[in-house]
Order: C-alpha cells, then sequence, then structure tokens
C-alpha cells in the first residue's frame, strides 16, 4: 500500500493557518483532494502525530480531523495498521444522501418526486369503498391485487407490447422490484452492467448482492450502443440494468432502433436486461412515440420495472414488474423471504389512479413545463457558467457545474443557503462525476426561482465556509 508523508499532505491540503475551525477545514481539503483525484484512494496517511507536527497544530486538532474523515466515510483505520484513504459508500455512510426529512426546515432538491396530483384524494376515497369486500381474505397476495394487475397489463398492451396479468407481480415501490429481481438472478461476484450516471438505489442494491460493477457510460446524446454491446460481451455480464425512458439523471430517452439493438446484444451475450421504466409516461414535449424495450425481446430476457411513485405519489409506495409469468411466479416465490405483499388498500388507489392515467399526465405535463422553464430560465440568468441540454421529459436536470467546482462542496455550502442538493457522486461509481449536479424540476416554479438564487449565493460563498454542524450533511441528494 502507498503513503504519504506528512509534508505531502501538509502541501495538498493548503489548509490556511488561521481557518476555524481548523481541524474542518484541514478534514475538507483533505476531502476535496480525495474527491479530485490528487490524494489517491488506498493511500496510508500520515499518523496524527506527525502532520500535527508539520502543520504546528495541537494532536486533538488532527485527530477531530482523521475523525470527521472517518465519519464521512473518507478514511479507514485499524488498530495497529494506521489510516488510509476511501470512498463513502452511500448505502452505509454517516452522510447517507436518503436519511434527510422534509422537517429540517431546508428546500428538498435531493429527491425528484413531484407531490400527488389533484385525483389522489378522490381515488383514495373510491379505494377505502372498495376496501371492505377485500377483508374476507388475509390480505396476503404476493403478486398483488388481480384489479391492478389488470390494469398495468392493459397499459403495456397499449404501449405496444401484449400482455397478460400472468405477467405482471405488484411490489412494495420500484426499489423493491431491482432488489427483488437482483437477488434472485444475481449473487456475489457477478458482473452486472451499470449506466454512469444512474439511479443511486440501482448502484445500492447491486453492491448489496456483492457484484461487479461494469460502468457504461451515458449523456444527453444517450447510449453508444457499441460501448453497451461491448461491455455485456467482454465482461460476460449476467445483468444489465438500463432506464431507457429519460434517463434519471442526465433525462436521455433511447430511439426505438438503438433498443432494438441492444435487446440482440443481450441475446447474443447472454444477458438479462432489467430496465427501469419509472419515467416512462413523462414526457414533457413532442418526442418520438417510443415502444417498451420489452415489445423487441423475443427470448423472454427483458424484465421491466414500473412505479406509481412519479407520475402519481410515492406515498404509495406501489411499483411492478413485467415479465415472462414463469419468472413472475418464481419471483413471487422468492419475495416471501422479503416480504409477503404489497398493501392493500395502496393496491386498490393506484389501480383507480389508471383510470385517471391520461388526466393525470396532463396534469404532470403542465406542472413540470412550468418548473422545468423556471429552473432553466434561473440557470441561465443567475448561473450562466454552469451547462446543460434541457430534457424532453422526466423531472430532473442535469448540470455540469463550472471549472474547479466541487458538487460535493457546494452541496455543503449550499445547506447554509437552505438548499439540500444532489452531488454528482452519488449517481456514479468510485468518486466521479465530482463536477456534475442534479437538480429536479418536481418542486413548484416560484419555488425553484429562489433556489437557483440560493445556489449563486452558495457558489459566491465558497467552500472556505461550508456549514460546522455535522447534521446539515444528513440527506443531500
Amino acid at each position: 500500500m502507498r503513503h504519504l508523508s506528512a509534508t505531502q499532505v501538509a502541501r495538498l491540503a493548503g489548509v490556511d493557518p488561521g481557518a476555524r475551525p481548523y481541524y474542518r477545514a484541514l478534514a475538507d481539503a483533505v476531502r476535496a483532494r480525495i474527491l479530485d483525484g490528487q490524494i489517491p484512494v488506498r493511500v496510508r496517511m500520515p499518523a496524527e502525530r506527525h502532520l500535527a507536527q508539520t502543520l504546528k497544530v495541537s494532536r486533538t486538532t488532527v485527530t477531530a480531523a482523521y475523525d470527521l474523515l472517518r465519519e464521512l466515510g473518507y478514511l479507514e483505520s485499524r488498530q495497529g495498521s494506521g489510516s488510509w484513504t476511501a470512498l463513502p459508500d452511500p448505502a452505509v455512510t454517516a452522510d447517507n444522501p436518503w436519511l434527510g426529512t422534509d422537517g429540517d426546515g431546508l428546500i428538498q432538491l435531493h429527491a425528484a418526486a413531484p407531490p400527488a396530483p389533484c385525483g389522489l384524494a378522490e381515488a383514495m376515497a373510491e379505494a377505502a369503498e372498495d376496501l371492505p369486500r377485500y377483508g374476507m381474505g388475509n390480505g396476503y397476495d404476493p403478486m398483488g391485487l388481480p384489479a391492478l394487475r389488470e390494469r398495468i397489463a392493459a397499459r403495456y398492451t397499449a404501449r405496444g407490447v401484449a400482455t397478460r396479468p400472468e405477467q405482471i407481480l405488484v411490489t412494495t415501490g420500484s426499489q423493491h422490484a431491482i432488489q427483488l429481481v437482483l437477488g434472485l438472478l444475481t449473487g456475489p461476484g457477478d458482473p452486472v452492467l451499470i449506466e454512469s450516471p444512474t439511479y443511486p438505489h440501482a448502484i445500492d442494491a447491486a453492491r448489496g448482492r456483492g457484484a461487479r460493477l461494469v460502468p457504461v457510460g451515458v449523456s444527453h446524446d444517450g447510449w453508444h450502443q457499441d460501448l453497451v454491446a461491448g461491455a455485456m460481451n467482454q465482461s460476460s455480464v449476467r445483468l444489465a440494468y438500463l432506464m431507457p425512458d429519460f434517463q434519471n439523471p442526465t433525462g436521455a430517452l433511447m430511439e426505438d432502433s438503438v433498443r432494438a439493438a441492444l435487446v440482440g446484444a443481450a441475446r447474443r451475450s447472454g444477458t438479462t436486461l432489467l430496465v427501469d421504466e419509472t419515467w416512462a409516461e413523462l414526457a414533457l414535449d413532442d418526442v418520438p412515440r417510443t415502444a417498451p424495450m420489452a415489445a423487441f425481446d423475443t427470448d423472454g430476457r427483458v424484465i421491466s420495472v414500473g412505479s406509481a411513485s412519479k407520475l402519481w405519489w410515492g406515498g404509495l409506495r406501489i411499483g411492478w414488474i413485467r415479465a415472462g409469468a414463469a419468472l413472475i411466479r418464481r419471483l413471487a416465490t422468492f419475495r416471501a423471504s422479503v416480504d409477503l405483499a404489497s398493501p392493500v388498500l395502496e393496491q386498490l388507489v393506484v389501480a383507480r389512479l389508471f383510470d385517471r392515467l391520461e388526466e393525470t399526465r396532463a396534469e404532470r405535463r403542465r406542472g413540470l413545463r412550468a418548473s422545468r422553464a423556471a429552473l432553466i430560465d434561473g440557470l441561465r440568468e443567475h448561473l450562466p457558467e454552469w451547462t446543460f441540454v434541457p430534457p424532453r421529459g422526466g423531472g430532473t436536470l442535469w448540470v455540469r457545474l463550472g471549472p474547479g467546482t466541487s458538487s460535493a462542496v457546494l452541496a455543503e455550502a449550499a445547506a447554509c443557503q437552505g438548499l439540500r442538493l444532489a452531488p454528482g457522486p452519488w449517481f456514479g461509481l468510485d468518486g466521479t462525476l465530482e463536477n456534475y449536479l442534479r437538480l429536479p424540476f418536481t418542486q413548484p416554479p416560484q419555488v425553484l426561482a429562489d433556489a437557483v438564487v440560493r445556489l449563486r449565493a452558495a457558489l459566491d460563498q465558497g467552500p472556505a465556509a461550508v456549514p460546522t454542524p455535522r447534521e446539515s450533511l444528513i440527506g443531500m441528494v
């Protein structure tokens, strides 16, 4: 294992001797150097007393800095073996970005889920009237209520891929669906292809299975099918997680020709495709009509995942899996090790909401278009040095920051301005994407206009003024 001397760390950190609190400034500087690659990962750091002597500070100051770096996941230590640099695992570190709450007073720009649509209350009332007739049973249906499965299957059929209710498994949200598929079909060491950037919980789920992650880049321009196909073939990928419809976070939309080519490539390489369609119903502009990737499947290797969270409301916690009937039965059996069934009332609500699908899509288009315009106009006025491509659907803007700007450091400064942000590294692997920031436009226009002004203030504030309270870092995605 390589090591750094105290003199090298002091030079790389470059901390102003007058910075206060000094331990915090030292920890922030070391973390920034790890994220920008100047201090490599898995490098042994100098002993605390040696660094304290070099910096001419007390050993307790360096100890406090090391403790903070360990807490944030950027330093690992073992008794008698010293300390070495690391990158945090978002699934387990103290600053896990998904642990935030709406009650902290910050504008929640870390989450891309919209508020409930107008028709939710009426659908809930109708579902409550339906509920008593389901009370005669035990309430456990691992496959999901027939009424909901029929509506989901009908929607797939309307989108161009004939589907029977037997091909649908209702889950407790799309994340649950992803975990079920990965849990059944992958194991430790199996190569799993992941887009970069991508949905952070998919990364967490694959890591939780001990999979070997194979990243493939995706941008606003979309996917390079030769690179995706090459990665599947060269790495013997067992499963590939793709989000072809308004990809989160880039907003890219995959063309039908690319969908067909990738399904063909998966067939030749023996890869199963796990296709996340969470944003599929949220086209905001006139875009070419695309078919579900399952429409190009001839041998049952495309597994589709959907969710009620973005079109309707995340609080319902209802998702689904579409696959071959035999695989759906295997997944239903496997889910018994995770949970027994999804809540009956929420399933009834979503079944009623399917009857209002076009009404809700129109409502979402109006609201998200206005919010997207407010966010884009604000960024162009207040942060013209940031670049992005307006997405034609979905709910997120993938922004490239100005030169030398760290999204992780910016997220800390933004907390002082009342913003909770989603730094780029949470959407990638191994500390990449530091110069990117995901900004959702699922909040009202006036909120986003205010948020951009605060972003400008956070950027001007600079990395030296990051907040001291540890609590300000919780939930920043």
